[in-house]
């Protein structure tokens, strides 16, 4: 695989991921094994099929729990091999907390992780369904998230291992943005979708309150692509799901999922 050509159709802070993915791939093809990795943003998936799909030897699987999840573990593996689930070595954990006294956040919940130093990549979706709260975690780090996270906020939690029989259904609080915006610079699509102004936006970027797939960007001028992921601090969080080319006026027309802070 020509490693240049394949790292100009995508930006340049990609090419160590693209990198890593061509040594899973050729782990797989050389080995003749099958290779697994940690969580993966939507953006990773989408760039990591897109590598895959130029092998001739190596397939590649994804899973992060459940049917929707979007953070996923990835298995490259030979042609040969039939993936089971539980190839991915994912275990389902359940939130305890005292329910009829308190009530707990998404934004609670992930800022409790990574606040005690646990890497976004060991640890995927995390589902809510009213009272429930689950997280989907590599089996490996299981152990150690138990110790580790015992509050959020100020509520005493814990963490217990349970069936993916158990697992709930995750209430769907995203909303479709259908709108146009002058560019994918980061400040035009955080100011679209919360209707800031661009100014607005362009000082919250620079002020370090808005990441792209869990990395902080302070460059207004960042370019985002379909799959990516923001959250924004105060405001919510955003995902870019399409881009279906350019008015009259010359404008682009994206679809974004947005939701609000607070939910």
């Amino acid at each position: 695989m020509d490693s240049d050509n394949v790292k100009q159709h995508f930006r340049p802070d990609e090419a160590p991921f693209i990198d890593q993915v061509q040594g899973w791939l050729a782990t797989a093809t050389n080995e003749y094994r099958p290779v697994l990795t940690d969580f993966m943003s939507p953006r990773q998936c989408y760039i990591a099929q897109t590598l895959t799909n130029r092998q001739d030897e190596v397939n590649m699987a994804s899973n992060g729990g459940w049917n929707g999840a979007e953070m996923r573990r990835l298995l490259f593996y030979p042609r040969y091999y039939q993936p089971l689930s539980a190839d991915f070595d994912i275990q389902l954990l359940t939130i305890s907390y005292p329910v009829k006294f308190t009530e707990l956040h998404h934004r609670q919940v992930l800022g409790t992780l990574m606040s005690a130093g646990i890497k976004r990549t060991t640890f995927g979706d995390i589902l809510h369904q009213q009272e429930s709260w689950q997280l989907l975690v590599d089996s490996k780090m299981t152990n150690y998230l138990r110790q580790q996270v015992t509050t959020i906020g100020r509520v005493h939690v814990k963490l217990l291992p349970i069936s993916f029989d158990d697992i709930v259904q995750p209430e769907d609080d995203w909303e479709e943005l259908t709108t146009t915006v002058s560019s994918l610079r980061v400040d035009s699509i955080v100011a679209a979708a919360f209707n800031y102004s661009r100014n607005r936006a362009k000082t919250a970027i620079e002020r370090g309150f808005v990441r792209v797939n869990w990395e902080e960007v302070q460059r207004p001028d960042y370019s985002l692509a379909i799959h990516d992921q923001l959250s924004v601090r105060h405001a919510g969080r955003i995902r870019v799901n399409a881009v279906n080319g350019i008015t009259r006026k010359g404008k682009i027309k994206t679809v974004l999922n947005v939701i609000k802070a607070g939910k």
